[in-house]
């Protein structure tokens, strides 16, 4: 007998898992074949494809919880507690295969109780810092009006905040993921998945919702979708997320790493030459231990959203390989996606006996991938990219003041024209990268170029008061708040509603900013935090000369706003002249 067993307990993942060993073996004791799906993320079990369905003669589940049962109307079906299903396993089963019953309709699902949509979500960016919670809450307030239930997980530089439980996860009827970085998928296992990146979440928030109903494609496992026909539900999928993710992991290593150095630099620029002292104990931890696994973490991550865990252990191989060999974070890029390939690859292709097949995750696929990816970045990518890395170094290190200018120009242009989209992320992952390199002027630039934009909304919100409404007024605040934070996202509501004139008045005031902070000399050691970052001692070089590039741009955007701004038409005066 063909016997697909569903296990399903959310308060108690053990139980799940040992229902489903010992219920797999009591059929194989009966000679049944048997094919099993555990709904807990980190436990053993794949989602049960269409084929496996349609060949089962008998469906056992065993649960505690609600859990939609629709793709199995018309299988026979038999539904139990794991107190019954463990008191005596094979008995249960031979009970189950005389009692079982045609399922003729699902139970209806809990969202039907309610007659409400039911979704769950997660949002996460790459710093975790604004996108994240502007996503979330933009989604949220669009399911109030459109009468929808909605939870949303956020993954943030804190870490995930209101995480789904197995039971609100079980009842709702699609799960949107909005993200622009690679997150765990596996727990939504049979469920219908759509995603999107975290700028379309809240630019069109209802707009999101309404499609996530209506074209989520079903979860098959480890991440995948069943189909990927849908373009629409994979958005931002591919290199350009792989590498987003791997930068979201690699940033707190940068900022931890940054900021100790320049700690060790409060007792005198060169005080950390002296062995054993605090100052040296600083750069020992910031410099040779933070900064070291910057590049390792960067390609590890990166492997990890192309092949999930198998891609972890040769990416990170690789990027230590790539840091031994001086090809800085290009290097680490190459050796992140290498490896990640190549693990994915080797999951996919490498078919071995089911009696071996659990060596593959944890001997073979690490031991060939970082075999490959290592003897590549040996003999193959070392030597052109060092070289590469080295001219590019010595370029930033001995530009003439027209290429500095040049390179703010572009670098603060870049940041200002979607404000914290693909645009605006690759300047600042490339700055990010060259710190690993010692070079902190372009990480500079564009810090400072990325908070003008808001700055420059708040600055034309007072000057022209009246062409803004009230709503658009307290936004300004906001936004001038943000802005000092270095969230580039608090912008986006002026953008949204008014993109003709708000980025390119922008762009003028950011590319300012990057071009005078470059000409000016400016470093900064760490990658996030704002002005914050200079109430650290030796943060940043030239502070004052730094303020004076944040607020000359600021001032550009903010005074060539106000003037091209259409004045707001208030309804008062809309009806008065009616």
């Amino acid at each position: 007998m063909n016997v697909l067993i569903v296990t399903a307990c959310p308060n108690g993942q053990v139980t799940s898992v040992l229902c489903s060993r010992l219920l797999q073996a009591a059929a194989e004791r009966l000679g049944w074949a048997t094919q099993v799906e555990v709904h807990d993320a980190k436990a053993i079990g794949s989602p049960l494809s269409t084929a496996a369905i349609e060949a089962a003669e008998l469906v056992l589940v065993v649960k505690t919880g609600e859990l939609d049962l629709q793709r199995f109307v018309g299988k026979r079906v038999m539904q139990s507690t794991p107190s019954e299903a463990l008191a005596d396993p094979q008995q249960f089963l031979r009970t189950a295969a005389e009692q079982a019953q045609v399922l003729e309709q699902a139970a209806p699902a809990v969202a039907a109780a309610s007659g409400k949509p039911k979704l769950v979500a997660i949002t996460a960016c790459p710093t975790g810092v604004a996108h994240t919670f502007m996503a979330a809450e933009a989604l949220q307030q669009a399911a109030e009006q459109l009468g929808f239930d909605l939870k949303v997980e956020t993954r943030g530089s804190v870490g995930a905040r209101n995480l789904l439980d197995e039971a609100s996860i079980a009842a709702a009827d699609v799960v949107l993921l909005a993200t622009d970085i690679e997150v765990e998928t596996d727990r939504f296992a049979g469920k219908k998945v759509y995603r999107c990146g975290t700028g379309v979440a809240l630019k069109q928030p209802k707009q999101t919702l309404q499609k996530a109903l209506a074209e989520g494609v079903l979860q098959q496992g480890a991440g995948q979708p069943q189909s990927t026909e849908s373009g629409k539900s994979a958005t931002k999928s591919g290199p350009y997320k792989h590498l987003l993710t791997g930068v979201s992991f690699m940033l707190p290593m940068v900022v931890a790493g940054g900021l100790l150095i320049a700690l060790s630099f409060v007792f005198g620029i060169e005080a950390f030459k002296e062995p054993g002292t605090l100052p040296a104990a600083l750069m020992k931890i910031g410099g040779d231990a933070a900064f070291a696994l910057m590049i390792p973490v960067l390609a590890g991550y990166i492997a990890y959203s192309i092949a999930d865990r198998p891609g972890l252990a040769p990416g990170m191989i690789g990027g230590m390989l790539a840091s031994a060999l001086g090809t800085g974070f290009l290097g680490g890029i190459i050796a992140g996606f290498l490896a990640g390939y190549l693990a994915m690859g080797l999951t996919r292709w490498l078919r071995l006996p089911q009696s071996i097949e659990a060596l593959k995750p944890i001997l073979l696929i690490p031991l060939l991938a970082s075999l490959v990816t290592g003897l590549a970045m040996i003999y193959v990518v070392g030597t052109p990219v060092a070289g590469i890395m080295a001219s590019l170094e010595t370029f930033l290190q001995n530009m003439g003041t027209t290429n500095a200018i040049l390179l703010g120009l572009l670098l603060g242009g870049m940041m200002c024209v979607d404000l914290g989209g693909p645009i605006n992320k690759a300047a600042y992952a490339f700055s990010v990268g060259l710190l690993a390199s010692q070079s902190y002027a372009p990480m500079a630039a564009t810090m400072a170029a990325g908070m003008v934009p808001p700055i420059g909304m708040a600055i034309a919100t007072v000057l022209a008061r009246r062409k803004f409404s009230q709503t658009e007024r307290e936004a300004g605040k906001a936004a001038g708040v943000l802005g000092l934070c270095f969230i580039s996202e608090g912008a986006i509501p002026f953008a949204a509603k008014d993109p003709l004139r708000v980025i390119p008045a922008s762009i003028a005031g950011g590319a300012l900013t990057g071009a005078l902070s470059m000409y000016f000399g400016c470093k900064l050691m760490a990658p996030h935090g704002g002005l914050f970052v200079l109430l650290i001692p030796n943060a940043i070089n030239h502070a004052l000369l730094y303020l004076l590039a944040i607020v000359a741009g600021s001032m550009v955007t903010g005074v060539v706003y106000a003037l091209i701004k259409r004045p707001e038409v208030e309804p008062l005066a809309v009806a008065a002249k009616a």
